[in-house]
């Protein structure tokens, strides 16, 4: 979702700031850029140097979305292609949608709504049912069971490195889009591209067949 569907990067900083500030810590944005896809139960100890009890990390992390849902309807965009290529897909009978994120559902059906698109995706896989984050393959494996379809009959679209290695680790076709990454970065991706305007069903389709 975050780098594919929406620019969220502010959004989400902000956020982190906003609660390292009721905190009292300091807000790094070398280990937000670093860490950014991943779980916040994985980001959480980085940014503090330490490790906590699981009922402080659910609770920053909790907060922490809290300030996300505050910021994103006035500082998130949808990203170029993004509108396009869901419409075309979700008219194809042969293509179903899914969300694969690090975030809450709560984020996840706010980011939709505000795209228009909620009714346009099949099955969210979402931050509060996965146990491990990005690079782990859990979220996209979840996100396959929930569209009764084995992985290799999908494609992943990512904007990370942690992603790209999660989806082929699923055992999907990636396809990697540039939004905050570079291609170097990326390299990994079965297809790497600068915007969802690039791709479409019919290459889609090809990357799915390529074996």
């Amino acid at each position: 979702m975050d780098g594919v569907l929406v620019d969220s990067t502010e959004a989400h900083y902000a956020a982190w700031c906003g609660l390292a500030g009721e905190i009292g810590v300091t807000c790094s944005r070398d280990i937000f850029e670093s860490t950014f896809g991943m779980h916040n139960r994985q980001i959480i100890p980085l940014w503090l140097a330490r490790e906590l009890p699981d009922e402080e990390l659910d609770r920053l992390s909790r907060r922490k979305e809290e300030i996300y849902r505050e910021v994103a309807p006035s500082s998130i965009t949808a990203l170029p292609g993004v509108r396009e290529l869901i419409d075309v897909l979700a008219r194809e009978r042969d293509f179903a949608l899914a969300v694969g994120s690090s975030g809450p559902r709560p984020n996840i059906e706010l980011v939709l709504d505000l795209l228009g698109a909620a009714d346009k995706f099949a099955a969210l896989s979402t931050g509060d049912e996965v146990r491990h984050g990005k690079p782990d393959p859990e979220v996209f494996l979840i996100a396959a069971r929930k569209l009764g379809l084995p992985p290799r009959r999908c494609a992943v679209i990512e904007d990370a490195p942690q992603g790209v290695k999660a989806g082929i680790a699923a055992g999907a076709k990636v396809v990697a889009v540039t939004s905050t990454k570079p291609a170097e970065e990326l390299r990994e991706a079965h297809l790497v591209v600068d915007a969802l305007s690039e791709i479409g069903p019919d290459i889609l389709r090809r990357l799915i067949e390529s074996g």
